[in-house]
C-alpha cells in the first residue's frame, strides 16, 4: 500500500480544519445534497482491493455506494443508512464503481455513477428510487453516449445539465468530439488543455438531450488553459452551484492537488479561471462538491488522514466555505500551521 513518508498523522490531525465524518468505513469524492432539509451524502466506497498501486487507479476497486445522513454540518458526523447499490446489481458493470452524484427531479432520485464496462471502458450508469436511501433500482445500460467518470448533475431552475470526465485513468484522453480511439492520449503541454464534458439532460432524466461537448476554461486574457498548466487546468471532479447568479464550475487539478474553479454567465461556459478553493490534502486524489444549507455554504471534500495516507483509503470531511464582497471564494488551508 502507498502510504505518506515522514508525516506525523497525530499531529496532522490535530491541526486540520475538520475531522473524518465517518470513521468506521472508508468513505471518498462526497457528493452532498440537501433534501427536506437534511443533508445526504453519497460517497464512494474504499475498500483495500488487493490490487497493486499505477496510474490507471486500478488499486482504486469499489464494488459498491452507501448514503449517509447529517442532519445539519456542524454535527461533524454522519450516520450511515446502508448500502444503496452494488456492482453485482447492475448488469452492464464489470468493476471500478467511482464518484457518483444524485438528482431529485419531482417525487423520484436519480443516482448517477461511473463504472468500467465489459470491455473495460468508464462509461456512466443510472439507477433510480423512489427515496433519498433507496432502494435505487439500476438501468439495464449506460447512458447511450456517456463515457469516462465523475458525473455531477446540475439543477438550474429545472434544467438539468451532466458534468464529466476525468484524464488519465478516467479515459478522457481517449477521446475527441465524444468518439473513443485507443490511440490518443494526452495532450501536449502547449495545447489546449482537456476540459470537462457537459450535456443537457432529458425530460425522464435517463439519457442526454443535447449531444456532449467540451466545457472551455480560460484565463485572465480569455485564452484557453494550456495542458502543461497543471496548477490551473482541469483534470477531473467537476462540480456545479450558483452563487449570486453565477455559475461556478469547481474541479480538481489531479496530480498538482488543487481544487480550483472558474466563473461564468452560463451553465455551458466558457468558464473564467478564478482561484483556489482548497490546497492540497495528505493522499494522492482530491474530489469536492458544494451545497449551502440554511444560508451557508459547504465544501466536502476527503483526505487520507485515516488510513494514515494510504491513497486509496480515504475519509470525507466537510468545512465551510466563505465568499469576499467580490464573489471570490477564500481559499482554504486544510491543515492549519502549527
Amino acid at each position: 500500500m502507498s502510504e505518506e513518508k515522514n508525516i506525523d498523522f497525530f499531529d496532522l490531525n490535530k491541526r486540520a480544519v475538520s475531522q473524518p465524518l465517518v470513521t468506521d468505513n472508508y468513505s471518498a469524492d462526497p457528493s452532498a445534497h440537501v433534501f427536506d432539509n437534511k443533508i445526504y451524502i453519497y460517497p464512494s466506497h474504499d475498500i483495500d482491493a488487493g490490487i497493486p498501486f499505477n496510474d490507471n487507479g486500478d488499486h482504486f476497486g469499489m464494488k459498491d455506494y452507501h448514503v449517509y445522513l447529517m442532519n445539519n454540518p456542524d454535527d461533524n458526523v454522519a450516520k450511515d443508512l446502508g448500502k444503496i447499490l452494488d456492482i453485482k446489481d447492475v448488469p452492464w458493470a464489470k468493476r471500478q464503481m467511482w464518484a457518483p452524484d444524485i438528482a431529485k427531479k419531482g417525487n423520484k432520485y436519480y443516482f448517477y455513477f461511473p463504472a468500467k464496462d465489459k470491455d473495460d471502458i468508464f462509461r456512466i450508469g443510472l439507477a433510480i428510487s423512489n427515496s433519498p436511501i433507496g432502494p435505487f433500482v439500476p438501468e439495464q445500460n449506460p447512458i447511450e453516449g456517456s463515457y469516462s467518470i465523475d458525473p455531477a448533475v446540475f439543477d438550474d431552475n429545472g434544467v438539468y445539465y451532466m458534468y464529466f470526465g476525468g484524464i488519465w485513468g478516467g479515459q478522457l484522453q481517449k477521446y475527441r468530439n465524444n468518439k473513443y480511439n485507443i490511440k490518443n492520449d494526452l495532450l501536449n503541454d502547449k495545447e489546449n488543455a482537456f476540459g470537462p464534458i457537459a450535456a443537457k439532460m432529458s425530460d425522464d432524466m435517463k439519457s442526454f438531450a443535447s449531444d456532449p461537448q467540451e466545457i472551455i476554461i480560460l484565463d485572465e486574457n480569455g485564452s484557453p488553459l494550456l495542458a502543461g498548466d497543471n496548477e490551473r487546468r482541469y483534470f477531473e471532479g467537476p462540480w456545479m452551484h450558483k452563487f449570486n447568479n453565477k455559475y461556478y464550475l469547481s474541479y480538481s487539478t489531479g496530480d498538482t492537488h488543487y481544487i480550483c474553479y472558474a466563473v461564468g454567465e452560463n451553465p455551458m461556459g466558457p468558464f473564467y479561471y478564478a482561484g483556489r478553493i482548497l490546497e492540497p490534502v495528505v493522499g494522492w486524489t482530491t474530489h469536492h462538491s458544494i451545497c449551502e444549507f440554511n444560508g451557508r455554504w459547504f465544501l466536502f471534500y476527503h483526505d487520507a488522514s485515516l488510513s494514515k495516507g494510504v491513497t486509496h483509503l480515504r475519509c470525507m470531511k466537510v468545512t465551510e466555505i466563505f465568499y469576499d464582497e467580490e464573489g471570490l471564494i477564500k481559499t482554504i488551508y486544510p491543515y492549519r500551521n502549527k
